[in-house]
């Protein structure tokens, strides 16, 4: 898909390529663990693995299935990432002989539920960019500083569509019925990519209708937009390179209830002050839509699928962010912190302002 970045920076020059040294991962899980419970929680540390190979390793030394092992996010198979998992505690003393060259428990204790899916506040990532020089390390600088300011589009990463980029298109005819698939988490992951593939399509669209926006007169732009002349004013005077519109499902950040956005400029004041953000539709049954103007925008991608949907955030606000240039290795390395659900990889092609594909070279 042809890809809409949000600043207005030139394309910045560097190499990243994951792997455990230059790509680092911690969880931040959603609650304190209570330390009583039927549940052993391990802090454990893997690389070179994805979440599902290193659950597939842990069943066969405890011999038990996946279901028995909860975890709450899926993480990067080229890096180095730490993460929470629970088992039932009657394998605690099983665990003390585990060893495993990519896989480390560093610490353990109890809670009284079974880690689920979702149950995170959010990812802290180190990320080291290499062959980067005086030049666009200021740019890179700059760069954060905006992202700091202003967020960053939540686009769904690489990741979310396979190998080779083009898991939707099982995911599509799948949830249209054309295509079966028996094995149950396989069919919500490839249909999971195909909502992934629309919303990434709508937020391109809207981030390119902000971008007219911001760079030509309401009169130029009446006849090319869907839109009314007066909402074209009211977007040119928003501050914020993602511009609302009537009719736009909006969300308390970082968390809350959905609501209609109608105009209002105090929720346009809101949303430059980091308080509330917009979401994009991940279509299916339940979903909450998009309504007026900023409905019809969302109406050219969603479909009427086999499956339920829901909201996402469409703009999320990167917190602890930090950068350092290192000039005698050429290294840029960033910290930063990002919620779940969203992609660090998303965030390095904002500073590339260009897609950089899976191995980042």
């Amino acid at each position: 898909m042809n890809r809409f970045y949000s600043l207005n920076h030139a394309s910045i020059d560097f190499v990243f390529k994951q792997s455990p040294r230059d790509f680092v991962v911690d969880e931040i899980p959603l609650y304190e663990f209570s330390g009583e419970g039927e549940h052993l929680i391990l802090h454990v540390r893997k690389k070179n693995l994805t979440t599902w190979e290193m659950v597939d390793i842990l069943c066969v030394f405890l011999g038990i299935k996946a279901k028995e092992i909860g975890y709450a996010g899926l993480k990067d198979k080229f890096a180095m990432t730490k993460q929470y998992i629970s088992v039932n505690k009657k394998y605690e003393k099983q665990l003390e002989i585990f060893s495993h060259p990519d896989i480390k428990i560093l610490s353990t204790t109890y809670h009284n539920n079974k880690i689920k899916t979702g149950h995170l506040k959010g990812n802290r990532f180190f990320i080291r960019l290499k062959k980067v020089n005086p030049t666009n390390a200021t740019k890179i600088d700059l760069v954060l500083k905006q992202i700091k300011q202003h967020g960053m589009p939540n686009f769904f990463g690489y990741q979310r569509f396979g190998k080779n980029g083009d898991n939707y298109i099982q995911g599509e005819q799948i949830a249209f019925g054309f295509k079966k698939e028996r094995n149950v988490k396989m069919k919500k992951l490839l249909i999971n990519s195909y909502q992934s593939h629309l919303f990434n399509l709508w937020l391109s669209r809207r981030l390119e209708i902000s971008k007219l926006i911001e760079n030509f007169t309401p009169s130029e732009l009446v006849e090319t937009l869907n839109l009314s002349l007066h909402t074209i004013k009211q977007m040119k005077q928003q501050r914020h390179p993602f511009k609302l519109i009537t009719g736009d499902v909006l969300m308390h950040y970082p968390h809350g209830c959905l609501f209609d956005f109608n105009g209002d400029t105090e929720d346009i004041d809101r949303f430059y002050n980091h308080d509330i953000a917009p979401t994009g539709l991940l279509c299916g049954k339940k979903a909450w839509l998009g309504k007026d103007e900023a409905g019809v925008i969302e109406k050219d991608f969603n479909q009427t699928i086999q499956a339920n949907g829901t909201r996402r955030y469409a703009w999320i606000f990167p917190q602890d962010v930090e950068g350092e240039y290192k000039e005698n290795d050429a290294w840029y390395e960033l910290h930063f912190t990002l919620p779940k659900g969203s992609y660090a990889t998303v965030l390095l092609e904002e500073i590339a302002k260009r897609k950089l594909g899976e191995k980042y070279e």
